[in-house]
């Protein structure tokens, strides 16, 4: 029988990480055997576990450790990192190794180094300046890049012990929450972290302005409570139609019903501002004079609209090349310190796959499957609210906007 002893350190019984760890080895058919177990009795204290991973060859054990590695075990007498350098832009060796999100770090030199800007379905290069996740598309010819798993340890967040920060979270889907209580947390830490100088970011999709939050929504952004703006070429439109002509998708915003020849208010949107040749441009000129966007570009924050296949226009601010809205999406994200996703399912995934784990995620939508499809994604800090997002929005602007 062969052996190698992994450690893992954390708050490993309440997270359910212990739980986790003994239960892919069994199901992968290996045995364990705990040598030492440290047990941290106080909210302080983390615990500390070593175990002895045991099965009848070594390749069972090394494909284990590829298992292992992502809920924060690695090896105690940890080799030294493997790094293959690039041939050819864009491509690497094939045991190259696939970030988590969560937080990493590689042992060489005789000690662990933490990988700069963390983030899931990246490689990890050695550079100059340290250790850094890229996009497999921005790999160089040269290039240093980490192999395998066996020089790897990550941290996978642990449940807040305290219940003073944040402590709702969970990775739970439900409708049965108490809206009142969750609106209200969600309020208080917004507003702490404004008041901490923490950057908090949204992602927006279309409904929040066909229900009724656009208002809402604009005036957190106008007294200061988001440092950067997400969403699509819709969101932006939409919310530009209901300042124009008081419809969204042609739905009059205060009747709910269809208005004549509504259908084509948000082509006469996107053609008003295209006569002004962008929206800052209808900001400045007093033609958009309230909203969303007005807010957002009155603010001075970042912004990115990621176009899309179904885009109509789309409007001049739009960025129809995927990649470079992706590195926009990255760049406002970068310094996080919450993201608040409010109904849409497409910008909530490709945001969330961008993110490192330990930033607090919010996702808010009538459909409790957006939710769900976003930690199945990896996304697994995630917490889901199901709720109209209107109704939502509306809620947390009366606990943080004055008056």
């Amino acid at each position: 029988m062969k052996k190698r002893r992994f450690v893992s350190n954390g708050h490993l019984i309440d997270s359910g990480i212990l739980a986790q760890i003994l239960n892919v080895i069994i199901e992968e058919g290996l045995d364990y055997e705990i040598i030492n177990f440290d047990v941290g009795k106080t909210n302080a204290r983390e615990s500390h576990i070593e175990i002895d991973l045991i099965a009848d060859n070594e390749k069972k054990i090394t494909e284990m450790t590829s298992k292992l590695i992502p809920l924060g075990c690695y090896e105690k007498y940890t080799t030294e990192a493997e790094f293959v350098v690039s041939e050819k832009d864009k491509c690497v060796t094939e045991d190259f190794y696939s970030t988590t999100n969560h937080k990493t770090e590689v042992y060489y030199e005789k000690k662990w180094h933490p990988v700069k800007n963390q983030r899931m379905d990246a490689v990890i290069v050695q550079k100059e300046n340290g250790l850094e996740c890229i996009k497999l598309r921005d790999i160089k010819k040269g290039d240093r890049v980490l192999c395998k798993s066996d020089s790897v340890r990550v941290f996978p967040p642990a449940r807040d012990r305290t219940g003073e920060d944040f402590g709702f979270m969970s990775e739970e889907v439900s409708s049965e929450r108490s809206a009142d209580s969750t609106v209200g947390k969600i309020a208080d830490e917004i507003i702490k972290m404004k008041e901490n100088g923490e950057k908090v970011v949204v992602v927006a999709g279309p409904v929040v302005v066909h229900s009724g939050g656009a208002s809402a929504l604009a005036s957190l952004v106008r007294e200061g409570y988001f440092g950067g703006f997400l969403g699509g070429n819709a969101i932006a439109v939409h919310d530009v139609e209901a300042v124009f002509f008081g419809t969204s998708l042609g739905v009059c915003q205060k009747s709910g019903k269809p208005t004549r020849e509504g259908n084509k208010n948000h082509m006469r949107a996107i053609n008003r501002i295209n006569t002004y040749g962008s929206m800052k441009n209808a900001v400045d000129a007093g033609v958009l004079n309230r909203g969303i966007m007005y807010e957002v570009i009155k603010a001075g924050i970042p912004f990115c609209l990621a176009g899309s296949i179904r885009d109509d226009g789309p409007l001049p601010e739009t960025v129809s090349d995927m990649i470079e809205a992706q590195k926009q999406y990255a760049e406002i994200i970068k310094g996080a310190s919450m993201v608040i996703m409010l109904s849409t399912m497409l910008h909530a995934i490709g945001t969330g796959n961008m993110l490192p784990s330990h930033v607090k995620t919010v996702c808010i939508d009538i459909n409790p499957a957006v939710v769900t499809k976003l930690a199945d994604r990896g996304s697994s800090q995630a917490m889901g609210i199901v709720s109209d997002v209107g109704l939502f929005l509306r809620a947390v602007a009366s606990r943080c906007v004055p008056g």
